[in-house]
């Protein structure tokens, strides 16, 4: 008999609870959490290269006969309707875009009538910065903290 928590009897804690087991325990939870999901990911790669190799001819065919390279077509097999989605993923060249916003620009246009503009800034950057430059740029920064994440290393004892 082991004194292992299982990942069952972890379903049934809430986080005070949980937060209360001893930290080998919790690094045994994570490594097995991490297993199943590596696992899961790998089942679901399977499963889509598997939908993929049964109905991507079909699908592509179907996109075709409606005059589409991308988007959303049915099938049908054994009473089931296969939803075929193959998303558009546009990209822009941002040089390229930004003589155009120029050239809207220049016409006496304003680019946010046709384009969202976002400037980002790198935090390295930023922290790079000559501090009259960054005291500039300050009032329109904001801090936010991310979702804490947490790794137990074992130590070996010495």
């Amino acid at each position: 008999m082991s004194n292992r928590t299982t990942l069952a009897q972890l379903r049934g804690m809430d986080a005070e609870r949980a937060a209360r087991l001893p930290v080998d325990q919790l690094a045994l939870l994570l490594e097995e959490v991490g297993e199943l999901k590596a696992d899961t990911k790998g089942l679901a790669d399977l499963l889509h290269d598997a939908l993929h190799t049964r109905f991507g001819s079909a699908a592509a065919a179907a996109r075709r006969a409606e005059g589409k390279d991308t988007g959303r077509v049915r099938l049908a097999e054994d009473g089931f309707e296969v939803v075929a989605d193959l998303p558009k993923r546009v990209e822009w060249d941002q040089p390229r875009l930004a003589v155009a916003v120029a050239t809207i620009r220049g016409w006496g246009e304003d680019p946010a009538d046709y384009v969202a503009i976002e400037s980002r800034v790198p935090e390295s950057r930023f922290l790079a910065w000559p501090p009259r430059i960054r005291a500039v740029f300050e009032p329109a920064r904001t801090v936010a903290a991310g979702r804490p994440s947490y790794t137990l290393e074992k130590k070996d004892a010495a």
